[in-house]
């Protein structure tokens, strides 16, 4: 099944990759504002923040933080393939590291994962029975299947959406997904 979901990930990287930076960023801020709607009321959210190429969550984690959320962000752990929490009080110390994912080194607010409310997971796709296609590190299907999360939220480009996501036992779907075009509830059952 490996094979099948690499040539995916292939093909949607090339389908993000199309997209001019402007158009990326305009998108980027619809599906913030989507994300912030259907999030509104939580007080603790662990959101990733993104590299180049993804959905920009700058505009969301600044949103939280003004809203006074409770912001955490992963840390990848990479010779254990596990995510470390940390709060995030302050964007500017975020830092290309591991992957080339900006994170809070140097300046970690050690949290625990049983404050978190929802998570805010990237893709590069999605089908709508909930099934997301990662990177293929599974450093976030490890991470919620030992720490439950209240709400699980996959965010990403609709252009990202597949007719379906070959899925392993270990997968764990989301309960829904936010694109620009607002947001769907997953059908997980």
């Amino acid at each position: 099944m490996e094979g099948s979901k690499q040539l995916l990930r292939e093909r949607v990287r090339a389908t993000r990759l199309c997209m001019h930076p402007p158009n990326l960023a305009e998108r980027s801020l619809r599906i913030a504002s989507h994300a912030l709607s259907l999030l509104d009321g939580h007080q603790t959210v662990m959101v990733y923040a993104s590299k180049p190429n993804e959905v920009d969550t700058a505009g969301l984690i600044r949103a939280f933080l003004d809203r006074d959320v409770r912001l955490v962000v992963p840390i990848i752990e990479r010779k254990t393939r596990t995510l470390r929490l940390s709060y995030l009080e302050d964007p500017s110390v975020l830092v290309p590291s591991t992957f080339g994912v900006p994170e809070p080194i140097g300046h970690e607010l050690p949290v625990e994962s049983s404050e978190i409310e929802a998570v805010v997971v990237p893709m590069l796709g999605f089908d709508r029975a909930g099934n997301r296609l990662g990177y293929g590190a599974g450093y976030y299907d490890r991470f919620l299947e030992v720490h439950p999360i209240g709400l699980k939220c996959g965010i990403a480009l609709a252009c990202q959406e597949l007719d379906r996501v070959p899925a392993d036992a270990f997968d764990v779907r989301m309960d829904w997904i936010v694109t620009e075009d607002g947001p769907i509830r997953c059908d997980t059952g």
